[in-house]
């Protein structure tokens, strides 16, 4: 049963960067489709970003052009680096792997097609 754990969150002040990780145990994600998702306090949680196991990426317009995601799959890990951080980016992140079946890609922006998530890591940005 693979498990992931999230790493990198903190305080920043807004305009700073922060490098989340996401690392993998207990088997190899390699072939999963990997997505970082934020929940704030009071809102729905909502998908960030995801990169498939081809490194194909995609973004929510709110994130686009400041957060990057990436993974080094020797490694098991993921990435997401986070620059010209906003206030309004502050809230739980946690990140989800799941199986590129036919149906992720109609619906990986849903929290349903991903397996396994890790337990979240703290975003605080300060304006």
């Amino acid at each position: 049963q693979i498990q992931l754990v999230e790493s990198g969150g903190g305080l920043v002040q807004a305009g700073g960067s922060l490098r989340l990780s996401c690392a993998a145990s207990g088997g190899s994600f390699s072939s999963y489709a990997v997505g970082w998702f934020r929940q704030a306090p009071g809102k729905e949680r909502e998908l960030v970003a995801v990169i498939t196991s081809g490194g194909s990426t995609n973004y929510s317009d709110s994130v686009k052009g400041r957060f990057t995601i990436s993974r080094d799959n020797a490694k098991d890990t993921t990435f997401l680096q986070m620059d010209s951080l906003r206030f309004e980016d502050s809230a739980v992140y946690y990140c989800a792997s799941g199986r590129q079946t036919p149906d992720f890609y109609s619906y990986y922006r849903r929290e349903g097609p991903y397996e396994h998530w890790g337990q979240g890591t703290l975003v605080t940005v300060s304006s």
